[in-house]
């Protein structure tokens, strides 16, 4: 019998840049603008310092273009020319790049999101493609192909088994998703490949923790983390490693010891059928299940006017009410990660402000007692009608009793930036725009912005990675 390792390597090894529909290629170039603008929204912050600072420890040289071509032969090992750290002029390993870039993407829970029987952030697999595509002198067509299989690998996974169920982290599928992006950019066989999900799905089975009860600064690292790891583990693989067999099916195997059988009979793409254009671009800075809920309390600000709310009842589905409704920690949050997880602050705050945005997480107003008597008078429930309405879209239906007797209520299923309510273009140009100011010049924003929408034409990734930020 094939394994399911077999049958993804096999499907990774076949793939083509010509079998991409031009909807995927379009989406691919509208993350890579996603994922630069939660990068530089970030950047100043706490956690990316430490990251970029733990990834500059090591110098790699600088990378390969196309006048200096890789020669990917297995008879000699591969220079390790490096990537680029973003924001710098520093070149380090492909795995502490895809890390470091990893966790500045991640850190504002402000990128792309992916609903399921298991929610994920696939573009967490972009700085992975990014650095090794840089790593081997990779143009823009050969990056692009290695996204849309990461996307894959990690959104049918999510749409076999859900890990949040068994208390495992949905980061566990993103080790395998890179490693198998990094195999396509390695160009390795499909035993190598079979061998790189061994090695990356063996070692990798994280805990929810991460995301129960105060959420600390490791949110931010945990895919990074997976796909430091994913990448290592193919780049293992192309050096000759073997990975252990049947990592899905084996008796001790993920199937089995995460209580996952749904993956055995797991799907994978072909064209005009991606998963990526079935994944939605944050419109606000908080944990997805939360975007209909803003949405539409912004929607009723208008109504309820300055009357006295007396209570806010937010009827929701499971997996909001588990993951940012149901612990005390998330009425009294004391950090921007647990702030961004809460359902209750994320609604109050914008009812009282009008809007979310990054400074709704600075710790005044995390303290801010208009804020906080709010909340106190928020409850969330899990509704069976809103329960119907989940995965294909995050409905939450906000029901309001003012001081004067009278209720408004309004639901929301597919908030801004859903697949199936998609953001324009220009709207994403814009929250590049808007995270961008201040961090790099205007002049590398229009530049950025330029490649990425070549991205297709470019013969190195340079025009989306080589940029530095401004001096504060």
């Amino acid at each position: 019998m094939t394994t399911l390792g077999r049958r993804i390597a096999s499907w990774v090894k076949g793939l083509k840049y010509g079998d991409l529909d031009d909807a995927a290629i379009r989406e691919v170039k509208r993350r890579v603008i996603d994922s630069l603008a939660t990068t530089l929204g970030a950047y100043d912050a706490h956690p990316p310092k430490i990251v970029r600072e733990k990834a500059m420890a090591v110098t790699a040289g600088s990378p390969k273009r196309k006048d200096t071509p890789v020669v990917l032969s297995p008879n000699r090992p591969l220079p390790d020319p490096g990537a680029t750290v973003w924001g710098t002029c520093h070149h380090t390993l492909p795995e502490l790049a895809a890390f470091a870039n990893g966790a500045m993407v991640r850190y504002l829970d402000y990128n792309d999101t992916y609903l399921s029987l298991e929610p994920a952030h696939p573009s967490d697999n972009i700085s992975a493609a990014a650095a090794v595509a840089e790593q081997t002198g990779r143009g823009g067509r050969d990056f692009i192909l290695a996204v849309v299989i990461g996307y894959e690998i990690q959104c049918r996974l999510c749409d076999a088994a859900s890990l949040r169920a068994g208390g495992w982290d949905h980061v566990t599928y993103g080790a395998l998703s890179t490693a198998a992006l990094a195999a396509k950019l390695w160009d390795l066989s499909e035993d190598q490949t079979e061998h790189a999900l061994g090695l990356a799905g063996v070692c990798n089975i994280a805990t929810r923790q991460t995301r129960t009860g105060q959420i600390a600064d490791w949110k931010a690292c945990a895919f990074a983390n997976a796909a430091r790891n994913g990448v290592f583990a193919a780049d293992l693989a192309r050096r000759g490693m073997t990975g252990p067999h049947e990592i899905f099916e084996g008796p001790k195997g993920l199937i089995r010891q995460l209580n996952i059988p749904g993956v055995k009979n797991m799907a994978l793409g072909r064209r005009g059928d991606y998963m990526i254009n079935k994944t939605y671009i944050k419109y606000w800075p908080a944990e997805y299940h939360s975007q209909s809920a803003i949405e539409a309390i912004l929607a009723l600000r208008p109504e309820i006017g300055k009357r006295d709310v007396v209570k806010l009842d937010i009827k929701s589905f499971e997996a909001a009410v588990s993951i940012i409704g149901s612990e005390p920690e998330k009425w009294r949050p004391t950090s921007r990660e647990t702030a961004d997880h809460s359902m209750a602050y994320c609604v109050a705050v914008a009812m009282i402000d009008g809007d979310v945005t990054l400074a709704s997480f600075d710790d005044n107003r995390l303290r801010d007692p208009k804020v906080l008597a709010l909340m106190d008078k928020t409850s969330i429930t899990e509704d069976a009608e809103m329960n119907k309405g989940y995965p294909k879209g995050i409905p939450n239906l906000l029901v309001v009793q003012l001081a004067d007797g009278k209720t408004v209520q309004k639901r929301v299923d597919y908030p801004r930036g859903h697949a199936l309510n998609p953001m324009t273009d220009d709207e994403v140009v814009a929250k590049f725009r808007r995270l961008a100011a201040g961090v790099i010049a205007n002049e590398t924003a229009d530049r950025i912005l330029d490649a990425a929408w070549r991205l297709d034409e470019l013969d190195d990734l340079s025009g989306i990675t080589a940029f530095e930020v401004l001096k504060h």
